[in-house]
């Protein structure tokens, strides 16, 4: 169709509007006050681990619970100058989410350049998934 985008298209627009971070950047916003936002479904955060210290928002519910003044808003959603950084898994749903928070006025968020695989390539704290088994039988 004429005027219609590919993925990769809007993806590299949707990117050219966001000031991304790498693992280091993320780990050092983090420290300074930023929120971290970890997207990824519960199968991936069970499989992987969680990244101490950062929110668990589903996708689907991202934008009601960062809006600060939305009623669905969580706690640490304060102010439209939070700086937010959203993490996915490689970096790619994240773009487009931290695009989404752009348009609610949340004009500092960002996302992770690579998601949850970077950062723990990069070496930097991941806890390990919940065991859902419970404990081994003696």
């Amino acid at each position: 169709m004429s005027g219609s985008l590919s993925i990769d298209e809007h993806l590299a627009r949707v990117r050219a509007g966001l000031d991304r971070v790498g693992p280091q950047e993320a780990y050092a916003a983090a420290a300074d006050g930023a929120l971290l936002v970890d997207i990824r479904y519960a199968e991936l955060r069970e499989r992987d681990g969680l990244i101490p210290g950062a929110l668990m928002i589903e996708r689907n519910e991202l934008e009601w619970r960062l809006d600060p003044v939305g009623s669905h808003r969580v706690p640490q959603a304060t102010d439209h100058d939070q700086r937010i950084v959203v993490i996915c898994d490689e970096g790619y749903a994240s773009s487009l989410a931290a695009a989404s928070l752009h348009q609610l006025g949340l004009h500092r968020a960002t996302d992770l350049i690579g998601g949850f695989q970077a950062w723990r390539a990069e070496g930097l704290p991941v806890s390990a998934p919940q065991d859902r088994a419970g404990p081994a039988l003696p």
